[in-house]
């Protein structure tokens, strides 16, 4: 057991669960960060796949992806270190916050500072779909199916799990092996 390197996963997805507002989405920057640019635990392309498998697994992305990245990089106990971290903080602060939050967000100060975080998350969100493309969308094939898939979205509020479906079964066509 590497205790150095488990503290240091437990301290950076403590650090993308206390700094990231929006949820699971919006930490992707932070992660990113985290995750390739300051440690190079993982390359981009790995980054991406890790991402698309905790999207399509059942629970919130962040706490899937923490999982992931914490098994791929220090096994059972990393992906418990790196799981821990992401969710300490709201634990946390919702344990230390709670009796007054409810009062809180009703005050007149602090609905206006709310109404700023919304567009924030939204360009946080933003981001990371616009940093996920230049990694996915490599070719003219997945620039297709991304367009295609974000129509049937827009258009016919299709359901995102038959979305991710439909994206498995359009990566087995046009990427046979």
């Amino acid at each position: 057991m590497n205790l150095p390197l488990l503290l240091t996963l437990f301290w950076s997805f403590f650090k993308v669960g206390l700094f990231s507002f929006g949820g699971g989405y919006a930490m992707i920057p932070l992660m990113e960060s985290e995750i390739i640019t300051r440690y190079s635990w993982l390359s981009p392309s790995e980054f991406i796949d890790i991402i698309a498998i905790a999207e399509t697994t059942p629970g919130p992305i962040a706490i899937n992806s923490a999982t992931y990245v914490g098994y791929q990089i220090a096994g059972l106990t990393g992906s418990a270190a790196a799981t821990i971290g992401v969710v300490a903080p709201s634990l946390l602060i919702l344990l230390a916050l709670g009796t007054f939050l409810v009062k809180a967000v009703q005050h007149p100060r602090i609905e206006p500072a709310l109404r700023g975080l919304r567009p924030a998350i939204i360009a946080l969100i933003l981001l990371a779909a616009i940093s996920l493309g230049k990694t996915a969308l490599v070719d003219r094939a997945t620039v297709a199916i991304a367009a295609l898939l974000f129509l049937l979205a827009i258009r016919f509020r299709a359901n995102p799990f038959y979305l991710i479906i439909a994206g498995a079964i359009l990566g087995l066509i046009f990427y046979p092996r």
